[in-house]
């Protein structure tokens, strides 16, 4: 099991060079995997947000071996020929580090009716599916040039338990990063669902978000296949740190 570092990119951290710093001290306290949210704005009392993009391109400047990437980007409020731009630059940018994180966003967040965006859940599936269809075209080469990851790098589908939809979008792509979780009992169902749909499949990952000093054996011995640590709304750059400081285990 892999673990990863998971930070909303506001307040302290709206700086892009305090990520940078952490993400480089993650690194080298030997973690797999410095993550970042996606957010043109959010709820009270969070104000100042970044750019998760233009961060991950400082990220990928200030480490060279961490996997690294947005959790999650809802594809029905972006351009899809845009998104296949940034992701394919910041895959060169990383040397191939780049994992994609894509989903449906919430209208919880103050970010998708007051600038015009859809807001039908069933449309904004849509949307997704036809931008992960579309990216991958672009990355297999309609765009110029390619990413690294060949033949592309690897999509994490978001999805909220118990719902099933988003399990059955994942089983295309490479991984589930599951939201919500009542705990590893319910992991373990997912993971014997994924099993049984995917026989002798690919690799497939199994992706969760769970706070600091977790005890992560019940969750690996569950199917968990990276455990992103995660600090809440508005942590500080130094209880990020000491998490990270402490290591992964």
């Amino acid at each position: 099991m892999r673990r990863g570092i998971d930070v909303g990119l506001f307040g302290e951290l709206a700086d892009p060079r305090v990520a940078a710093r952490l993400a480089a001290r993650a690194e080298e306290r030997g973690w797999d995997g410095f993550f970042v949210w996606d957010h043109i704005a959010y709820r009270a009392p969070v104000r100042a947000v970044a750019d998760p993009w233009v961060t991950l391109a400082a990220v990928a400047c200030s480490t060279s071996r961490v996997r690294i990437g947005a959790l999650v980007t809802p594809l029905s409020r972006r351009r899809v020929h845009k998104v296949a731009r940034e992701t394919a630059t910041l895959d060169l940018l990383s040397s191939g580090r780049l994992i994609f994180g894509a989903g449906l966003g919430s209208t919880r967040n103050n970010e998708l009716e007051p600038f015009g965006e859809v807001t039908d859940p069933r449309e904004r599936a849509r949307l997704l599916d036809h931008g992960l269809d579309a990216l991958a075209g672009y990355w297999a080469g309609k765009f110029e040039p390619v990413p690294v990851q060949r033949p592309r790098p690897p999509v994490w589908v978001a999805g909220e338990w118990p719902h099933r939809r988003p399990v059955r979008r994942a089983l295309r792509w490479d991984g589930l990063f599951t939201i919500g979780l009542p705990g590893p009992g319910a992991l373990a169902e997912l993971a014997d669902e994924i099993r049984e749909a995917r026989p002798g499949g690919a690799p497939f990952d199994l992706i969760t978000e769970l706070p600091p000093d977790t005890d992560l054996g019940p969750w690996e011995q569950a199917g968990l296949t990276w455990a992103v640590t995660y600090f809440g709304v508005q942590p500080t750059g130094a209880e990020v740190q000491a998490v990270i400081d402490a290591g992964p285990g």
